[in-house]
């Protein structure tokens, strides 16, 4: 990627996503099927990192309920995205628990911290992954800090978000994804810059390597 055109953020579709949904409450299920174009292969990667091969088995369960339970949802299209990623780990947190084993997500330790600037550490590590290689090297994380880099980049939750999905508090979320992101950009050798101190932001437009595209 680097040189090119960056690819298009996963909040950038969240006013088609609004849009899609409110028609899908009405029954359009055409309407259904767009939303689920755009949330479905975030979450897939969210699942994968958190359930591994079974997150295909588990993506499905969590899109039954979905379905069935679309007509209490409320809210926008970010909120539609926060409210399926809730549903999709409840799923896989039961999954785990009929298979008694922990979650092996490359979930992130407890915080989403922001890394600064258009051209963050952040999104040069996540540009350097092809995506299977990047779901391995997030799994490989403390399950927290895998948890929030997969809500906050594969996802595209916003922290708030991220921390409701998790049930904590935003800011030991952003620590998590921080501690997250930056053991995967040193694992890539990427450096952080001089701009970068001590703490920072994870971008509002994060890459979507992780998840794929829609």
């Amino acid at each position: 990627m680097g040189q090119g055109r960056r690819p298009r953020s996963v909040r950038a579709y969240d006013g088609e996503l609004g849009a899609a949904v409110a028609r899908a409450q009405d029954g359009d299920e055409a309407a259904f099927a767009v939303a689920y174009r755009i949330v479905q292969p975030g979450l897939l990667g969210y699942l994968r990192g958190f359930v591994g091969e079974d997150a295909e088995d588990v993506a499905s369960d969590a899109w039954l309920e979905i379905a069935r339970d679309l007509g209490r949802f409320k809210g926008d299209g970010a909120g539609f995205r926060g409210w399926t990623a809730a549903v999709a780990r409840h799923r896989a947190l039961d999954h785990l628990r009929r298979r008694r084993v922990r979650p092996r997500s490359g979930a992130i330790e407890q915080d989403v911290l922001e890394l600064p600037g258009p051209h963050s550490t952040c999104d040069q590590a996540l540009e350097s992954l092809s995506t299977e290689w990047a779901l391995e090297l997030v799994r490989a994380l403390p399950p927290d800090q895998a948890e929030a880099v997969l809500l906050r980049v594969v996802v595209g939750l916003d922290g708030p978000a991220a921390a409701r999905v998790l049930g904590k508090r935003p800011g030991a979320v952003r620590t998590a994804a921080h501690r997250g992101l930056r053991r995967l950009a040193q694992r890539l050798g990427v450096e952080r810059g001089p701009e970068a101190g001590a703490a920072g932001s994870v971008t509002d437009g994060p890459s979507r390597t992780l998840g794929g595209s829609t």
